[in-house]
């Protein structure tokens, strides 16, 4: 039987990659105050502010094809409203929960930045330090030195580092249930030649949260879930949030079920039950729409960065092919909302979710989530950018 490298080295990318191949990356925004009262509103026919969103997620489901969309926002009252549309399971037909549970996939990024820049506050990482000083001999490959590569690079992904996931297992395959160390990815990633020179270009690599994950666990001595979870997930008390054990294939709360199409049009398959310890510190969270909503907006309120790691958070490079005006911070992204201003935060890409969510500057708030990482039908991605857009700025 071929090792653990061999087998993912012998398909296609992962599409836990922000890098969609079939269409907008997921993107989100953040920049907020806490989260008050929660208001629970599912296939309601009143009237409201919120009736933009729920007509968003019934088209999500209607016209674009995914089985279930969910959606929460926070409003400058500091009150969150969730909504859902379409259903848990295609075979049972039952109504999707709201504010459930889903794989959040790139969102964890913003979480492993956080961590890094904590320890960043505390003296224990230097962003100009190269991954060299924390890691030695261990990044090396065709064009690539960790004694050139800093940690800044790492999560602003300027280091040139390829990203492993485009030499994966395809996810619907026999390997979402193969449990991998972070170390097999990284060597999965060093057998290919570098992207560019570090701080030449920019390039969204997985590959970079992975090292930035292992330096995390080598300057604190404890595992990197540990840390999310007692730095971020405990202290602002996020109820719904997890990094999965190792071997943990479920999602434990009320959730709906993940699917995946291959292609456009192609037959939905329930691919929920999957081990995602391949995409680790980079996109491996469960969470929940709401909950991310008040990740973001304690993140960028200053509740868990010191001001001068917070500023660090959001300096900003260009990041060629996301979007008009799509800028990378360290584990963020601006972008311009329809209204003005900018949105702050990310977004995540797994196989059978899709997550979208974040902040603004005056406490506005939405995330969408749908239980397809890609369109079903030809249209999607935009679409699901267009409902969190109408939510910040309707």
């Amino acid at each position: 039987m071929p090792d653990n490298s061999q087998r993912l080295r012998s398909v296609r990318a992962s599409r836990w990659s922000k890098r969609r191949r079939r269409g907008a990356l997921a993107v989100v925004v953040a920049a907020g105050l806490a989260v008050g009262t929660t208001l629970t509103v599912a296939n309601a026919q009143s009237r409201g502010p919120g009736d933009g969103v729920r007509r968003g997620l019934d088209r999500l489901v209607r016209d674009d094809g995914y089985p279930a969309a969910l959606a929460a926002t926070l409003g400058r009252d500091g009150r969150t409203h969730n909504y859902a549309a379409g259903v848990v399971d295609l075979r049972t037909g039952t109504k999707a929960p709201v504010d459930g549970q889903v794989r959040a996939g790139s969102n964890t990024k913003p979480f492993t930045a956080t961590v890094a820049l904590q320890l960043v506050g505390e003296g224990r990482i230097d962003l100009e330090a190269p991954v060299e000083k924390y890691l030695p001999n261990l990044v090396r490959g065709e064009g690539i030195d960790g004694r050139r590569i800093t940690v800044r690079q790492l999560l602003q992904h300027t280091s040139g580092l390829p990203d492993y996931t485009q030499f994966m297992e395809a996810p619907n395959g026999k390997g979402r249930h193969l449990y991998v160390q972070p170390r097999t990815m990284l060597d999965l990633a060093l057998a290919h030649k570098a992207n560019f020179n570090p701080g030449t270009g920019w390039s969204y690599s997985n590959t970079n949260y992975l090292v930035a994950g292992l330096i995390i666990e080598k300057v604190t001595g404890r595992p990197l879930a540990e840390e999310i979870d007692h730095r971020v997930i405990q202290r602002v008390g996020l109820r719904h949030t997890y990094f999965p054990g190792a071997g943990d294939e479920t999602i434990r709360g009320a959730h709906p079920e993940g699917y995946l199409a291959a292609k456009p049009g192609e037959r939905l398959e329930n691919i929920t039950k999957m081990d995602p310890s391949a995409a680790w510190a980079a996109g491996q969270l469960i969470s929940t729409p709401s909950d991310l909503n008040r990740f973001f907006a304690a993140l960028f309120g200053g509740k868990l960065l010191k001001p001068a790691q917070l500023a660090q958070l959001r300096t900003t490079v260009p990041a060629p092919g996301l979007w008009p005006g799509a800028r990378y911070g360290l584990g963020v992204i601006s972008t311009p909302l329809s209204c003005g201003g900018l949105m702050w935060g990310h977004g995540g890409d797994i196989p059978g979710y899709h997550t979208l969510g974040g902040v603004t500057a005056d406490g506005r708030a939405a995330t969408v989530a749908t239980t397809a990482d890609g369109p079903p039908a030809q249209r999607g991605p935009a679409d699901v950018q267009n409902v969190v857009d109408a939510a910040l700025c309707g």
